[in-house]
């Protein structure tokens, strides 16, 4: 088996109120992690700020931009000048009134390649993002880089089984999953929060296994409001084991080299993709089956 190598780059920070320090601090960790060797970066969900989806209200809109725009011209030219692939979450302005969860992905030449906005959008408490975002609209794509073909998906979308098979069988060899996520200050149980954060990373190495892809999940770190957030951001080969792993407080920057020829190995073994019964999955268009 060849090996096709390539290094990837995750960039867990904890959020300032000022937009214009954590952008700063995003790029000099991307420099960092370019510096490591990394090739495709990706940084948190919403990295620009912090996390103002906890309550509702109108003020953080100010902080949305077009995408491409200001931030997408800055990290071309950041990923131009490192020759790396850069995975930027923003918070998109379309429209008067029209906002959108979104990632930017940039290729290793500083070419925008493209943006996908959040499908499954939460309305929980503590996440009320159904106040700020309209659901995406461009469904699941996958980007041809200079170094892997790449899917992403952003927080909520982890969940959902459907959204990680999809991308996958549109050729994405790597799924990336920007994120914030964390506990409530409030629960206390050391038990009830390493179970949730056991489902959190259970559900994503799933992903990996039922599709025989790479799977990278960069979260945040920190607490904001009422929220802390849980770090472990991570990389999870095709069967689901998780070769790099960042720690629940600390910013950090993750490296680490992934074989992305393991991908045909573990699916000639696992052979998911060979014996799905497409014809049986009709069913799946429905919201539930009474």
């Amino acid at each position: 088996m060849q090996a096709e190598n390539v290094t990837i780059g995750l960039v867990q920070m904890a959020c300032d109120e000022e937009p214009s320090v954590n952008r700063l601090k995003a790029s000099q960790n991307i420099s960092d992690a370019a510096e490591q060797g990394a090739k495709i970066i990706c940084l948190q969900e919403l990295f620009a700020t912090r996390y103002f989806c906890q309550v509702e209200e109108y003020a953080p809109f100010s902080h949305a931009e077009t995408v491409p725009g200001p931030s997408t011209e800055h990290f071309q030219r950041l990923a131009a000048d490192h020759e790396v692939v850069i995975v930027a979450s923003l918070f998109e302005k379309r429209s008067r009134g029209l906002y959108y969860n979104t990632a930017a992905v940039i290729d290793a030449d500083g070419t925008y390649l493209g943006k996908y906005r959040k499908t499954h959008i939460p309305d929980d408490p503590g996440f009320y993002e159904k106040f700020y975002f309209t659901p995406g609209d461009l469904g699941y794509r996958v980007f041809e880089t200079r170094y892997a073909a790449i899917g992403v998906l952003i927080c909520w979308d982890q969940w959902f089984p459907e959204a990680a098979r999809l991308t996958a069988l549109k050729g994405a060899e790597i799924l990336f999953y920007p994120t914030a996520i964390g506990w409530a200050s409030s629960e206390t149980s050391e038990t009830v929060r390493q179970a949730q954060l056991d489902a959190w990373a259970t559900v994503q190495k799933a992903h990996a296994i039922a599709n025989g892809v790479y799977v990278v999940a960069v979260n945040r770190v920190g607490t904001e409001g009422n929220l802390c957030f849980w770090g472990n951001s991570f990389i999870s080969d095709p069967f689901g084991r998780i070769t790099a792993r960042a720690g629940e407080r600390s910013e950090q920057v993750v490296v680490e080299e992934c074989d992305l020829g393991r991908i045909d190995y573990y699916r000639t073994h696992w052979p998911f993709l060979r014996d799905r019964r497409i014809g049986t999955y009709g069913e799946l268009q429905h919201r539930f089956l009474d």
